[in-house]
């Protein structure tokens, strides 16, 4: 399925490409080969944050483990991930830090959320009877934590604080109800493909008590005014974030684990996974450039906006399109995309709240493809990719629905 992918990115590419050349665009070839250089470069510089991020924060999970933090989250969680994850055994260290990085994500500590996810893959990765084949339970992590399920979107309130939203916490409850459709429909298509049983009683006595909580969270925080949810969400963020560092180091001096030395074998590890996602990154990240370069996706625009206006529809959502269409391949050129639409069309206008609700509610695909099963080796995605680009699609969708219901 990658190859298939990345050679796909190529050739798609090579079309556009050709296209605007006959067009009388010949600059686009130079434009391609840029690309591919700057996309190098990028490379190395998230590297270089990977680098520091992975040693600092796989050294405190290495505390936790030793501490039985990570075996306690296991053990709790033992028989949802049975139904979930059968291949998986209960109280495996992996299912624990499977639920530290979902609740990671949920809390937008996105810093915190890689590199524990990355230990949960590599976790999983010691369950897998291939070297290079995702496994079902791979599979179903890495398109749940595409899905990006989050609680607290405090990078999108920043954005529009930035660009003089007079209320930034404006799009909160959209993209609340968004990112939670892109993750039902990460797991129903998961389900679908490896056949889980969702219905069984004891994966329902997990999810409708967390479904009922998660409900009324959301009904606490839309009473909040803006300002109050605001605050809220940067203290609760970095308040639980800190809270997470204290109890590792806490509980590992209770139970007598030698912290500082366990801290350094942790980074240590944390180091040499760094070191061997580069060219898993420099691969993924190049072809994406070449495509972007190429002007695939703005015909891809082009072509989506002569369909709306074909079928009669109201065209306004197209404007906030194209931080959909990058943002599988790139966190930082759809967060480019998201800014020059509120510049251009106005922070609060209907393209604005709809990029901003897009941008809360998907997640950078490829990206997390290439990362996360890189750091492990794996080459075959099976249905990964499908699923995860599926959840994409439901928050895209969910998107454009929720604004025209609360903004239209």
């Amino acid at each position: 399925m990658l190859n298939g992918l990345w050679l796909g990115f190529f050739a798609i590419a090579a079309v556009a490409a050709l296209t605007r050349w006959i067009g009388g665009d010949p600059g686009v070839w130079a434009a391609m080969v840029e690309s591919l250089f700057a996309m190098a470069k990028v490379s190395v510089e998230l590297m270089v944050v990977l680098f520091g991020t992975l040693t600092l924060w796989l050294g405190f999970l290495r505390i936790a483990e030793k501490a039985g933090l990570v075996d306690l989250l296991g053990r709790a969680l033992g028989p949802l991930f049975a139904r979930l994850m059968p291949e998986v055994p209960r109280g495996h260290p992996a299912l624990g830090f499977i639920t530290l990085n979902f609740a990671a994500n949920g809390l937008g500590l996105d810093n915190a959320a890689t590199p524990i996810g990355l230990k949960a893959m590599k976790a999983l990765q010691e369950l897998n009877p291939s070297a290079t084949v995702a496994s079902n339970a791979q599979i179903l992590f890495l398109v749940l934590n595409a899905s990006s399920l989050t609680l607290l979107p405090v990078s999108i309130f920043m954005y529009r604080v930035q660009q003089g939203a007079p209320d930034p916490t404006l799009v909160f409850l959209p993209i609340l109800l968004a990112t939670t459709a892109s993750t039902l429909a990460g797991l129903l298509s998961v389900a679908l493909m490896q056949r889980l049983r969702l219905w069984d009683p004891v994966v329902l006595a997990y999810l409708v008590p967390g479904a009922l909580l998660l409900g009324a969270f959301m009904a606490v925080l839309a009473s909040l005014s803006a300002v109050a949810l605001k605050e809220l969400s940067s203290l609760l963020g970095n308040l639980v974030l800190f809270g997470l560092i204290l109890l590792f180091l806490l509980v590992g001096w209770l139970r007598k684990v030698p912290v500082y030395e366990t801290f350094v074998d942790g980074a240590r590890e944390g180091f040499d996974v760094a070191k061997n996602l580069l060219p898993y990154l420099v691969a993924m990240l190049c072809a994406i450039g070449v495509l972007r370069a190429s002007g695939a996706l703005d015909f891809g625009l082009d072509g989506i906006r002569s369909l709306v206006d074909w079928l009669g529809w109201d065209n306004r959502f197209v404007d906030a399109l194209p931080t959909a269409l990058v943002k599988p391949f790139s966190g930082s050129a759809a967060r480019a995309m998201l800014i020059e639409t509120m510049q251009s069309q106005g922070v609060d206008s209907f393209p604005a709240l709809v990029a901003a609700t897009m941008q809360g509610s998907t997640e950078t695909t490829f990206y997390v493809l290439a990362v996360y099963f890189g750091a492990v080796g794996i080459q075959r995605a099976r249905h990964a990719v499908g699923c995860a680009l599926f959840a994409d699609l439901a928050g895209v969708l969910a998107s454009i629905a929720v604004c025209y219901w609360f903004f239209g």
